[in-house]
C-alpha cells in the first residue's frame, strides 16, 4: 500500500513541470498497476502500518484511481486554455491521495481524517475552475453541510475509542445508544446524501466543471456508504429499533426525487438529483444490515460511479458545444450530433438499471435485501425502479429529439478524445457484470 502512496507523492514536482498528457498516462499506469493487486476474497491485504485493503476497499480506491485519470481526460479545455493546468492537476493528486488513504485506512480515527480532508480539494475544484458566479455559495453549501455534522461524528469517535480501546476495524464491536449512533452516521447521511440533507448535492454539481462533478458523483458519494459498511457493526442492537426510520425516508425521498427529476429543465441538475434517488436505495440497502443489501451497496456504488460520472461527461460535451444546459435549448442533437447520440442512449439505458450493466445487478441485489427486511417496502421500490426509468427516458427523449435550436451554432461533431472518455466510462460499467461473484460474494 505505501509504495502507491510514495509513487502519487513522487509525481507531485511532475505536475508543475511536465506535460499535461503525460500526467494522465502516469495516472492511467497506476490504475493498471493497481489492479495487478486485486483482493479476491474479503480478507485485509497489502497491510502495512495503518493501511490495507479489503475487497470492499479494493474497489473504491480503484474506481478512485479511474475516474481521477477520466477527469484529466475530460478536462482538455483546462489545459487548451491555460486555465492553471499544473495546478489543476495537483488538486485532482491531492484528491486522490486523500480517497485512497480514506478508503484505505484500517483505523476509524483515520479513516475520519480523509474523510474530511478530500473535502479541502474538492472544494478548490468547485471554487476555482467552476462556471457561474453561484459557485462560491455552491462551495459554502458543501462545506457547511459537511462539517455541521463532522465534528459530533469525532467526538463519537473518541467516546467509542474510550469505550473499546482501540480504533481499528476488525474490533469494532460493541453496542452504542441512539445519541453515538445519530452523531457517527450523520455525517454518512449528508455525505450519501440522505433525503432531507441533499440539498448541497445539486447546487455544488451545476456548478462544479465537469472534472468537479465526476468526482463528487463517482467517489466523494460512496465515502457515505463505505463510512456505513465500516461502522455499522457497532450499531447492530439499536439499528434493529431505529433502521426502519431511515429506510422509508431514503425510500420515499428517493421517489419525490424522481418526479423532481422530471420536472428539471437543466441537464446537470437532472443527472444531479438522479444521483439522491440511486444512493437512497444504496443507503437503504446497507441499513437493512443483512448480506444481500451489503454485496448490492457495493455493486449498486461502482455502477453508479461509473454512469453518472458518464452522463456528466456528456453534459460537458454538449455544454462545450452549445454553451447552455437547457433541456428546451438542447432539443435534437440526434440531427447535428447522431455519434452522441448512441452514447446518450447507452448511458440513459444504464441508468434505468437496463441489463447488462451493473446498475441492475446492484438493484437486483438490494430490492432482494429491502423486500426480505420488510414486505411493505414493496410498493415505493416498484415506484423508484419506474420513476427511475421515466426519467432516464425523458433525459434521453427530450435531449435527443424535437427541432433543434438554431442558435446552437455546432460547428464540429466529436473529437477522438470524447468517444475515448465515454467508452472507458461504458466499458467497464456493462463488462464488469461477467464476472460479477467477486463484487457479490464478497462477506
Amino acid at each position: 500500500m505505501m509504495s502507491y502512496i510514495f509513487s502519487l507523492l513522487m509525481m507531485i514536482p511532475l505536475c508543475f513541470y511536465s506535460s499535461y498528457w503525460l500526467i494522465q498516462f502516469l495516472f492511467f499506469m497506476l490504475t493498471f498497476m493497481f489492479m495487478i493487486n486485486f483482493s479476491f476474497n474479503s480478507l485485509f491485504m497489502n497491510i502495512s502500518y495503518f493501511f490495507g485493503s479489503d475487497l470492499l476497499s479494493y474497489m473504491l480506491i480503484l474506481l478512485s484511481f479511474w475516474i481521477c485519470s477520466l477527469m484529466i481526460l475530460a478536462s482538455e479545455k483546462i489545459f487548451k486554455l491555460k486555465n492553471f493546468s499544473e495546478l489543476f492537476l495537483f488538486v485532482i493528486l491531492i484528491l486522490l491521495l486523500s480517497l485512497y488513504l480514506a478508503f484505505s485506512s484500517m483505523n476509524l480515527f483515520l479513516f475520519y481524517l480523509f474523510f474530511e480532508m478530500s473535502l479541502i480539494p474538492t472544494l478548490i475544484l468547485i471554487i476555482g475552475w467552476g462556471y457561474q458566479p453561484e459557485r462560491l455559495e455552491a462551495g459554502v453549501y458543501l462545506m457547511f453541510y459537511t462539517l455541521l455534522v463532522s465534528l459530533p461524528m469525532m467526538i463519537s469517535i473518541f467516546y467509542c475509542y474510550e469505550k473499546l480501546n482501540s480504533l481499528d476495524f476488525f474490533f469494532l464491536k460493541g453496542s452504542f445508544n441512539i445519541m453515538v449512533y445519530l452523531s457517527m452516521n450523520l455525517a454518512f447521511f449528508v455525505k450519501m446524501p440522505m433525503y432531507f440533507v441533499h440539498l448541497w448535492l445539486p447546487k455544488a454539481h451545476v456548478e462544479a466543471p465537469v472534472s468537479g462533478s465526476m468526482i463528487l458523483a463517482g467517489i466523494m458519494l460512496k465515502l457515505g456508504g463505505y463510512g456505513m459498511m465500516r461502522v455499522m457493526s457497532l450499531f447492530l442492537s439499536i439499528g434493529m429499533q431505529v433502521n426502519l426510520i431511515f429506510i422509508v425516508i431514503s425510500l420515499v425521498g428517493g421517489f419525490y426525487i424522481s418526479l423532481v427529476c422530471l420536472r428539471q429543465s437543466d441537464i446537470k441538475s437532472l443527472i444531479a438529483y438522479s444521483s439522491v434517488a440511486h444512493m437512497g436505495m444504496v443507503m437503504a440497502g446497507i441499513l437493512t444490515l443483512n448480506i444481500w443489501g451489503f454485496w448490492g451497496a457495493l455493486v449498486m456504488m461502482l455502477a453508479h460511479g461509473l454512469c453518472s460520472s458518464g452522463l456528466f461527461c456528456l453534459a460537458n460535451i454538449v455544454y462545450e458545444r452549445t454553451h447552455s444546459r437547457s433541456l428546451y435549448l438542447n432539443k435534437g442533437l440526434l440531427n447535428i450530433l447522431p455519434s452522441l447520440s448512441l452514447w446518450w442512449f447507452l448511458f440513459s439505458s444504464s441508468n434505468m438499471a437496463a441489463p447488462p450493466s451493473l446498475n441492475l445487478l446492484g438493484e437486483i441485489m438490494l430490492i432482494n435485501s429491502l423486500v426480505s427486511y420488510s414486505m411493505y417496502l414493496m410498493g415505493v421500490l416498484a415506484l423508484v425502479s419506474f420513476f427511475s426509468a421515466a426519467y432516464s427516458l425523458f433525459l434521453y427523449s427530450y435531449s435527443q429529439h424535437g427541432k433543434f435550436s438554431v442558435s446552437s451554432n455546432v460547428m464540429f461533431i466529436g473529437v477522438l478524445r470524447e468517444y475515448l472518455l465515454l467508452l472507458f466510462h461504458w466499458l467497464p460499467l456493462n463488462l464488469l457484470i461477467l464476472k460479477s461473484e467477486y463484487l457479490t460474494l464478497w462477506i
